[in-house]
């Protein structure tokens, strides 16, 4: 338990000289220049500003076939050794992604002009 404590302490004590390294070292910048984004340029709109519809569709599509290869390629590997109730879950589990796939086709997505 001592060595455990003193571990935490020692882990402490590195993570606050770090910062305080950091601090004692760092020179001024100007304000602009520490601006996140636009590469120290002032910005044009504020950063939560709202998004177009269109870009929640994509985001599903996007989601949508991150889920089937996040999937597809584990249940490749095992679907010879679980059999035909592996294929049936597969299908499942498309035919949710089709439904997400099918909405975002309908809501017009897939169309750029």
């Amino acid at each position: 338990m001592v060595a455990l404590l003193s571990l935490a302490a020692l882990v402490a004590a590195g993570i606050v000289g770090l910062y305080a390294l950091s601090s004692a070292l760092r020179t001024a910048r100007e304000p602009a220049a520490v601006l996140s984004y636009e590469s120290g340029l002032l910005p044009q709109q504020h950063a939560v500003s709202r998004y177009h519809a269109r870009w929640y569709a994509v985001t599903v599509l996007f989601l949508a076939f991150d889920m089937e290869m996040i999937f597809m390629y584990p249940w490749a590997v095992v679907v010879a050794d679980m059999g035909a109730a592996a294929v049936v879950e597969m299908f499942g589990f498309l035919a949710v992604l089709l439904v997400g796939v099918t909405y975002v086709w309908r809501e017009g997505a897939l169309r750029w002009t």
